[in-house]
């Protein structure tokens, strides 16, 4: 290892000292942010919010200051279904709910495997990964598809939010120190010679008081609920007697059993047209395991387009992190910073080393609810998000089709337009490590 000298010192201080714009760039870097100085607004014009196939959807929800974007996304796909039968003018699922029972889910799954990892030494990389990732608000479509297929589902009207579910900073930490302490509990017990029995009957007690706690957050899930709605006629409807289940068994069905997360993941480690799981990544302990099909680009675009010109929306995730303007046009696109003018510094990179080297990967879920075609091929996708209707667009915003390339990775399709991967859907998935960049949870 090389250390700096006062030679290199003297040399790199040249180097600034004979850069034309430095000092330029020291001035308008000393008030102003770097983004601000990379954006590049004349690349916005021309880049329309139209879009040749527009389908249209309810208004934009709001996940507030939570990290809940996966279920509103998937949320937002469900309630389409209820309010055209019903005709509604506005419509919204109860996200608190599905975020309760994913919440005391994880927690299970989180002690669960903390008793699968038992023998392991306290620093194992995945037990120490188990450890620091702890129970978090974010998570993927199969998890979506547990909790609603093991506790159903009911209007927002019927669970509302409140403080602690739009605002869930305070209650995750508090969740996360004390699932540390069970861990550490739970080892310790392990460590003395408790057996299993007794080791598993403390693990119970701490269960009971984390769903307590979560009550109390939530408020106790209630077990039967009236479905009251006005239509855009204004006539007012009730519908009595649900349960959570019962609701789901109506709306939904079994529906979500036929899509398929399909992912373009473009890393060495990772051929396409196979089909992958993330050990240790899961909330439900005996529903679907999380699963992937992975596609070149262009097949899962081909999937995606599929799906939208049958006037259905699609759940998706991405990179929202990544060059993204949020004022005046709501839009992902690229070519609106050249930070390496500003700073000096290349960044270019491929989609495969964003991935491999911890640049990108998803974390955020929104849905796609247009396209804009030009010989039938995509230019601009338009998106619903969920944070709010602010904005230009109403909350909507929309990302040039090189952004997308570059920066989704997932999406879920329904299972028809998929019919030339049944062999791979029905093989065994590929095992990823579980802290292999395509489990990270959409927040």
């Amino acid at each position: 290892m090389n250390p700096i000298t006062t030679n290199d010192l003297a040399r790199y201080g040249e180097a600034y000292t004979k850069k034309p714009d430095a000092k330029l760039l020291h001035n308008a870097l000393f008030k102003l942010n770097i983004g601000d100085l990379a954006f590049c607004g004349d690349n916005m014009v021309g880049k329309n919010f139209n879009f040749s196939i527009d389908i249209e959807t309810l208004p934009c929800a709001n996940q507030k200051r939570s990290g809940r974007c996966w279920l509103f996304a998937a949320t937002n796909v469900l309630r389409e279904r209820i309010a055209k039968e019903k005709n509604l003018e506005n419509f919204e699922l109860s996200q608190a709910w599905l975020a309760f029972w994913d919440k005391f889910e994880r927690a299970n799954y989180y002690l669960e495997t903390i008793l699968e990892l038992i023998d392991r030494d306290i620093d194992d990389r995945t037990l120490d990964f188990v450890l620091r990732s702890g129970v978090s608000d974010g998570g993927q479509w199969d998890m979506f598809v547990n909790v609603i297929e093991k506790y159903g589902i009911l209007p927002r009207d019927n669970y509302p939010d409140n403080e602690q579910s739009s605002n869930t900073g305070a209650m995750n930490q508090q969740l996360n120190i004390n699932l540390k302490r069970c861990a550490a509990k739970l080892r310790q017990l392990h460590a003395a010679g408790e057996s299993d029995d007794a080791v598993r009957a403390v693990k119970d007690e701490m269960l009971s008081k984390i769903y307590v706690f979560l009550c109390t957050c939530y408020g106790e899930p209630p077990k039967t609920f009236d479905f009251e709605f006005k239509d855009k006629d204004g006539v007012v409807s009730v519908e009595y007697g649900y349960t959570p289940i019962s609701f789901k068994e109506k709306y939904v069905g079994d529906m979500l059993k036929d899509y398929v997360s399909i992912i373009n993941g473009p890393t060495a480690d990772k051929p396409f047209h196979k089909l992958y799981t993330v050990d240790k990544l899961g909330n439900v302990i005996d529903g679907q395991p999380v699963r992937y099909l992975n596609l070149p680009m262009d097949e899962f675009k081909a999937a995606v387009l599929a799906q939208m010109k049958d006037k259905e929306i699609v759940w998706f995730g991405s990179d929202c992190g990544k060059y993204g303007e949020r004022g005046t046009k709501a839009l992902w696109d690229p070519s609106l910073y050249d930070y390496e003018s500003v700073t000096g510094l290349p960044v270019g990179m491929t989609k495969a080393e964003g991935l491999d080297y911890h640049y990108s990967a998803m974390n955020h879920a929104m849905v796609l609810t247009g396209v804009h075609l030009v010989d039938d091929k995509p230019t601009r996708w338009k998106i619903e998000n969920s944070w709010g209707t602010d904005g230009p667009n109403k909350g909507y915003f929309f990302c040039t089709d090189e952004w997308f390339d570059r920066f989704v990775y997932q999406a879920v399709v329904h299972k028809k337009y998929l019919e030339q991967y049944k062999d791979v859907l029905e093989s065994e998935p590929v095992v990823l490590k579980p802290w292999d960049p395509m489990g990270t949870l959409a927040d």
